[in-house]
């Protein structure tokens, strides 16, 4: 079997890990009642919380199948990885039954129990990724095929956004990339996307970046 290459994901766990961890100061720092600001922080951590849900379903569904199929030896991590994803819907779903809340009235109780919760899911996010990335992906490239996992990698572009949404989750992504990276990353896309991202990617994602990354 032709090994596959992982790379990707690495670049995508990135974005999760630096919004989660960014996430509760500046919730707290929003003033009691600025239903505005609650709103563009609010609006980010539905996209944010939206993406890691459809990452882990198409893992649940694309990915933990064929490894407990064909890596039968990594059974007790591969049920450690699907525990881990069990464990994260406590704090999303919570955060699911906070944000529209704190959204619609910027209440302090609520902002305090939305950064609590965003919190508890930063350092079980980080647990989980890491130990993916580690000891998970290296089972991936030995018993996944390209095109298997091409099909996960295709599976998690259904949620990219249309218009300047797509240049903003295509800056979240490029943030932290390496010169490599981002060529590489870049190259895959399609070419009207590489145009777009060309032409207005980088002022339309700083525009959005500061504007939800503002604390003053």
């Amino acid at each position: 079997m032709t090994s596959t290459d992982t790379w990707d994901m690495v670049m995508v766990h990135r974005v999760f890990r630096r919004e989660f961890r960014m996430m509760p100061a500046l919730v707290r720092a929003v003033p009691p009642g600025d239903v505005t600001r609650a709103e563009v922080l609010g609006e980010h951590l539905a996209n944010v919380a939206a993406g890691l849900h459809h990452h882990h379903t198409a893992e649940d569904e694309m990915v933990w199948p064929l490894l407990l199929d064909r890596a039968r030896m990594h059974t007790d991590l591969i049920n450690r990885m699907e525990a881990q994803h069990e464990r994260l819907h406590e704090p999303l779903d919570r955060l699911g039954t906070l944000l529209p809340r704190w959204r619609a009235e910027a209440r302090a109780d609520d902002r305090d129990a939305l950064a609590d919760v965003l919190a508890q899911a930063s350092v079980a996010l980080d647990e989980h990724l890491a130990d993916e990335e580690r000891e998970v992906l290296p089972i991936i490239e030995r018993h996944l095929t390209p095109a298997e996992w091409s099909a996960v990698g295709e599976r998690g572009r259904e949620v990219i956004p249309k218009g300047k949404r797509a240049l903003v989750f295509l800056g979240a992504i490029l943030e932290e990339a390496t010169p490599s990276e981002k060529k590489r990353f870049l190259a895959e896309l399609p070419v009207p996307a590489r145009v777009l991202w060309r032409l207005a990617g980088d002022r339309v994602y700083t525009t959005s970046r500061d504007r939800i990354r503002i604390t003053a």
